[in-house]
């Protein structure tokens, strides 16, 4: 009978968790929903040095936000705990101690000046120094060592235990993704299993976590694939290979220009967020993350965009609900070249997202940014929901509701426009204005006040009318009153504006600037 699956996400507590990191929770969590597995979170502090306060905290809250909680993990609890590696430091020494003893790993008496003395030597000679089978019987350790050396160093706690790679070996496994790999021994080191301090490295923990709490697979980025011929070899020697998870090792997120992985460091250099949340490094307040959410985006905007950064559906399907991302969801379609971290596309998903909102939700999520604006007229939810209707196709994000709609809100201020914009507002006033009409246009603002049911359809008709009886053309008025209305030339309907501002707010606007262009017009 097959085991249920079951896959973990390990990141590790050491700042803000890369939107890299995100989408491997992500692959993690559409496996296990699609196969009715369990998700778990697993926090590996094995460098204890790396610590970052609020770093867990920081996690679980961008997984939450992203709706991939784990149903196991550090908050969750869970009957294969603790999930936080260094709560589990006493049993990795057993396993550590139980490699020595079979002959699959030896205790290191090297100290790390003698390390680094040897890694100048080789540099100076133009290699590279390694603790391998090509050199730990030249090195201080207990394959060198009499027992009353050994015994001393042990005594006295100065070592490390190293895995013991077999001589040339070639080793073979399947990757979900890569398929057939080979590696061979030759290229590969005698890895520290436990530190001198006790805590084991990410390697030895990692293999004897993922063995106790039944991990079925192990989805992680592509960085991992060359320490998964180690891996094997630790369940080889533990005596769990009939146990050992299937491996899938993502590719890489790569830079906007496509040139090299996608780091912390471009979310500056490109003015991008590449973290799920803001975060500050309370070790170093320098250290700061800009996250998607504080930048504006929809969570599930967010899940459809990673989703596709490497992993393609078997249609032309882009736009996915986490549930349809489940249903669809199959390792064998990821790619094994990496995807390009294309932020206009992200920004392309969460406009599609917010077109698709109902306007009543859009209008719940606009209301803080307008509240904090402080705009002069008040509006209820209704009002909102109005503007939404009307912008919601011209936003990429609800932050920007107030800011490109801010004439739903207040009167646009025709002279700072024009301070503003100069030559620019100039022409589109001269264009369309002619101090002749004047009249014309004081009887429109006339006619349009005394629409009984002020709305879009009764608007245009008393426009058009009004346009049919003067001999004026569209041309020469709807300009002018988009103008009036909102201060550009771009935005929806102007019928439809009308009927959302209302007739309180509408006339003083046509006033204004029906004076602003008189003004104007004889000052020129």
């Amino acid at each position: 009978m097959q085991k249920p699956v079951r896959v973990r996400f390990a990141p590790s507590p050491t700042g803000a968790l890369h939107i890299g990191g995100v989408r491997t929770a992500l692959y993690n969590y559409l496996l296990a929903k699609k196969t009715g597995g369990t998700f778990i979170l697993r926090i590996e502090d094995t460098d204890q040095t790396r610590f970052v306060p609020g770093a867990e905290e920081y996690i679980m809250e961008a997984l939450n936000w992203l709706g991939i909680s784990p149903e196991e993990g550090i908050f969750e609890g869970g009957p294969y705990g603790p999930y936080r590696q260094s709560d589990r430091k006493p049993m990795y020494r057993e396993f550590a101690e139980q490699l020595v003893k079979k002959g699959y790993a030896y205790y290191s008496f090297d100290t790390a000046e003698e390390l680094d003395t040897l890694r100048k030597q080789y540099e100076a000679e133009g290699k590279t120094f390694k603790y391998d089978t090509s050199t730990r019987l030249l090195l201080n350790n207990s394959l060198t060592q009499t027992e009353s050396v050994v015994n001393k160093h042990l005594a006295e706690g100065s070592y490390v235990i190293r895995i013991k790679l077999p001589v040339d070996e070639q080793i073979h496994f399947t990757d979900l993704i890569r398929e057939d790999v080979t590696y061979s021994t030759h290229d590969l080191d005698d890895k520290v299993m436990l530190k001198g301090d006790g805590m084991p490295t990410y390697h030895l923990a990692n293999v004897v976590d993922d063995y106790h709490m039944k991990i079925t697979h192990v989805i992680r980025g592509e960085e991992w694939l060359p320490s998964t011929p180690l891996h094997i070899y630790l369940y080889r020697f533990l005596g769990w290979e009939e146990s050992m998870p299937v491996f899938a090792h993502l590719p890489l997120i790569l830079r906007p220009d496509g040139k090299g992985k996608l780091s912390k460091r471009d979310g500056a250099k490109f003015g991008i967020p590449v973290f799920p949340l803001n975060f500050v490094n309370p070790n170093n307040i320098e250290d700061k993350a800009l996250g998607f959410r504080e930048w504006g985006f929809e969570p599930d905007a967010v899940l459809n965009f990673l989703a596709l950064l490497g992993w393609h559906p078997s249609d032309e399907q882009e736009i996915f609900s986490l549930d349809q991302l489940v249903a669809s969801f199959d390792l064998s379609r990821v790619s094994k070249s990496g995807a390009r971290f294309d932020f206009d596309k992200a920004r392309w998903f969460n406009q599609q997202y917010i077109m698709s909102m109902p306007n009543s939700e859009l209008a719940i999520k606009m209301k803080p940014y307008v509240d904090t604006a402080n705009f002069e007229e008040t509006t209820g939810l209704k009002y909102l929901e109005g503007v939404a209707a009307l912008m919601k196709e011209r936003v990429e994000f609800v932050n920007e509701f107030p800011v490109k709609g801010y004439y739903f809100f207040k009167a646009p201020d025709y002279k700072l426009m024009m301070d503003n914009e100069g030559k620019d507002f100039e022409k589109k006033v001269l264009k369309n204005w002619d101090a002749a009409r004047n009249e014309l246009f004081v009887r429109l603002i006339e006619k349009t006040e005394s629409v009984n049911e002020y709305n879009a359809v009764n608007l245009q008709q008393t426009v058009e009318l009004f346009i049919n009886e003067t001999g004026l053309k569209f041309g020469d008025v709807l300009p002018l009153m988009r103008l009036a209305l909102s201060g550009t030339m771009k935005g929806p309907g102007v019928f439809e504006m009308m009927e959302l501002i209302g007739k309180d707010y509408v006339k003083p606007r046509f006033i204004a600037f029906f004076g602003f262009c008189n003004s104007f017009s004889l000052n020129n």
